[in-house]
């Protein structure tokens, strides 16, 4: 890696370590989530999206950063890195001292108005939202995040929880993460760029079964990079990586970057 442009492709199960549940995208479980045109379309929707949201949102800021967070950290700081493409929104990338981080799918903390397009930390709404649903109840369990939620239609028509919209516009609201059927971020062309320049792409904690990240490994590979990756469980590429190693990121990242970096 020490003369090489190494990029980091990374899911879910980098952040295990850290108490977040593997599953937290789309398409893996038998309920899709809330996706784009019903949140922006049905106002049933809407509400039941800020209330899971309302309720889960805060498990994530506690969290912190997997050894298998830290070693990228590390070796990006020591050059040996370029950056990292991440399908998660957990912001752990960034929180280890990443610079260099294409958040594909957005960031949790962030939220946007569809209208007017101003950003407001999920923190500022957060009270708001607690002043119009002073009583309702917060999730405990990390297994239970729902940043965005499964489209459970008479568990949403059951809910009482009373949405806000912008201060600015009164515009639509919205999570600052990618729904199913929305368009991707202006960063992924960013992270394809990247990935058009490696010699190494690194796939470290993902079974590419989303689309987003086994684009950016295709695009590093049709450039004539090696592959590398780190997973639990089968990925969509392992055929046609140089080396393989079955097991989690923290315990095969942290001494990688114990050697190179010494």
């Amino acid at each position: 890696m020490a003369d090489r442009r190494t990029l980091a492709v990374t899911g879910a199960g980098i952040s295990t370590d850290s108490g977040i549940p593997d599953y937290r995208g789309m398409g893996t479980t038998p309920v899709e989530p809330v996706d784009f045109q019903q949140f922006v379309t049905d106002p049933v929707w809407y509400r039941w999206v800020w209330a899971r949201n309302h309720s889960t949102w805060r498990l994530l800021e506690p969290l912190v950063p997997t050894p298998g967070h830290v070693a990228l950290a590390r070796l990006e700081e020591a050059g040996l890195l370029t950056g990292t493409a991440t399908q998660n929104v957990d912001r752990l990338h960034s929180r280890a001292g990443q610079r260099a981080v294409w958040e594909l799918h957005g960031a949790y903390d962030r939220v946007v108005c569809l209208d007017c397009g101003r950003i407001t930390p999920r923190a500022e709404l957060d009270t708001r939202l607690t002043a119009l649903n002073p009583d309702y109840p917060r999730e405990t369990d990390p297994a239970r995040v729902a940043i965005t939620p499964e489209a459970d239609r008479a568990a949403a028509e059951a809910c009482d929880f009373k949405a806000a919209r912008c201060e600015q516009c009164g515009g639509l609201l919205k999570p600052d993460i990618v729904f199913f059927g929305e368009s991707l971020p202006a960063v992924m062309d960013e992270a394809m760029q990247a990935a058009r320049h490696c010699d190494v792409v690194l796939v470290a904690g993902s079974s590419l079964a989303v689309l987003t990240g086994l684009w950016i490994v295709r695009q590093a590979l049709a450039g004539g990079a090696e592959l590398v990756v780190i997973n639990r469980g089968p990925t969509a590429v392992d055929e046609l990586a140089a080396i393989r190693v079955e097991g989690g990121t923290s315990e095969f990242l942290a001494p990688l970057a114990e050697r190179l970096i010494a």
